[in-house]
């Protein structure tokens, strides 16, 4: 049946509990088969996905949702995200690595109130879930006391979304806040007998390479609490292959453990990840910006190592996993062209495809945080956390030929109409549900007053704008003089240049 935009009229949003049925779409069931159906139904009873097929009998009392014309996809998993930090969206824009840390690490993050950190928790969790990622690992590192960490996991908890809370302090040893008894309470009080499928726990910290593996204490606590290890490896000039060996030789890397960015590490330190079963997530805009190494998918491609994708931080990035999807590719197969021009080869095949950052979006974020049998893909059984693509407003959403492709190359926020997490309408036909984003603002600009008050004008300006380096301009033996005072003048007078 051909759809047309003017068979939608604007409808309530479905009650909790109620049964659903999306109706009609191309479904991207991601199973292991990587099943597409189109034309098809899911239904979702009870939080779960009970039946996807084509015609599909519901009970009388399901909502039907029009999918017509629309991508049927499983929830996003984004597994490294610091969600605190989303207050300060696009102020370091221009950064390196180097002005982060400094930012951050030494001067300005320690300033943080816990307030401060709930208000980017939540504008960030709820961004999230408008652009289709319904679980989020919360990188949450700037959790200077258990009130910090109590405020960004109240956050959470006021948004509708799955997550897995990644507690972390940069501001101190992990060996000294890993173990402490307050980290001990926080979680008894948080999460022991509570962690379940909407909410998991994992510690965030970085291994340096000192041989005395000092880090032995912070592991050793997370095996106590039954805690899974994400950490930042493979970042140039802070992690490297010291750590990876360290941890290995410790017996601390496991199937469980989350090696973020992993960019600049050794064929050994990939041996080592791949030997013991832990997974990469590929933060790709970062990776290419901030410097931490060429994002490293090709390198893990030839080992096997599972990948999941995350979009690290919005002080800096893009803070959705379409755009994830698109740099990753572009990357891989710039790199694959590059290396084959420099051998005056030609690339007539592309090992990375649409269909594979698609993946490692859902059922690869999935993996990498426990999930796979909750979530990540579309099959009966599975909790219901679904996404519709669909916008008939948009030139760019038909035709749908390749929905693989549509996603990681055409798709993005503005096409999300509908979003379910376990069962619960959270965004429907393309507004949040429940979402008071006044009050969100509100808080958001308090802790920019906050910051903007504690570091003074000029500081809240130098760090936005960082010094420009003088750039070094070759002799050129080729230099028509005439051209360049030609084009002098024209820049001068205003006038376009030829």
């Amino acid at each position: 049946m051909t759809h047309h935009p003017s068979d939608h009229r604007p409808t309530p949003v479905p009650e909790p509990g109620r049964p659903l049925v999306f109706r009609g779409g191309t479904v991207l069931t991601m199973d292991d088969a990587g099943t597409v159906l189109t034309g098809a139904d899911v239904l979702v009873v009870g939080g779960r996905i009970e039946a996807v097929g084509p015609r599909l009998a519901v009970p009388e009392d399901a909502r039907e949702i029009d999918a017509r014309g629309g991508i049927v996809m499983p929830g996003m998993v984004d597994t490294h995200r610091h969600t605190w930090q989303t207050a300060l969206r696009g102020y370091g824009a221009d950064w390196t690595l180097t002005q982060y840390f400094v930012w951050f690490y030494l001067e300005w993050g320690l300033r943080f109130r816990p307030q401060d950190i709930h208000a980017g928790t939540l504008l960030g969790a709820w961004e999230a879930l408008d652009a289709g990622v319904t679980t989020t690992a919360d990188w949450s590192h700037g959790l200077v006391t258990p009130e910090h960490a109590d405020a960004a996991v109240d956050a959470l908890e006021e948004v509708p979304t799955r997550y897995v809370f990644a507690y972390g302090n940069i501001h101190a040893a992990p060996w000294e806040w890993a173990p402490s008894a307050d980290l001990r309470s926080f979680h008894d009080r948080r999460f022991h007998g509570r962690a379940d499928d909407m909410r998991g726990f994992q510690l965030a910290f970085d291994v340096t390479g000192e041989e005395s593996f000092p880090e032995r204490a912070a592991f050793e606590a997370a095996r106590e609490m039954g805690a899974e290890v994400t950490t930042h490896a493979g970042v140039w000039g802070a992690t490297g292959d010291a750590g990876i060996r360290l941890m290995h030789d410790h017996g601390f890397m496991g199937p469980g453990t989350v090696y973020v960015h992993a960019a600049s590490l050794s064929e050994d330190s990939y041996q080592r990840i791949a030997a013991t079963g832990g997974s990469v997530s590929v933060s790709t805009e970062s990776e290419q910006s901030a410097g931490q190494g060429y994002p490293p998918t090709w390198r893990l491609r030839r080992h096997g190592i599972p990948v999941s994708l995350s979009m690290d931080t919005g002080v800096w990035w893009s803070a959705d996993l379409f755009s994830a999807m698109r740099a990753t590719l572009g990357a891989d197969r710039s790199r694959e062209h590059l290396r084959a021009h420099e051998r005056g080869e030609t690339v007539t095949h592309s090992h990375l495809r649409a269909e594979h950052v698609v993946g490692w979006a859902t059922r690869g974020g999935a993996r990498a945080l426990g999930l796979s049998h909750a979530v990540g893909s579309l099959e009966p059984g599975r909790r219901a956390d679904v996404v519709l693509l669909r916008n008939d407003t948009s030139p760019a959403m038909f035709p749908l030929l390749n929905p693989y492709g549509h996603v990681a190359f055409q798709a993005q926020r503005a096409d999300v109409h509908t979003v379910v997490v376990d069962g619960r309408v959270v965004k429907h036909e393309h507004r949040l549900v429940g979402a008071d984003m006044a009050a969100v603002r509100r808080a958001v600009e308090s802790t920019l007053d906050y910051l903007r008050e504690v570091m003074g004008d000029r500081a809240w300006e130098q760090g936005m704008n960082p010094d420009v380096p003088d750039a070094e301009v070759l002799d050129n033996p080729y230099t028509y003089t005439g051209f360049r005072d030609a084009s002098t003048h024209r820049r001068r007078e205003g006038a376009p240049e030829a």
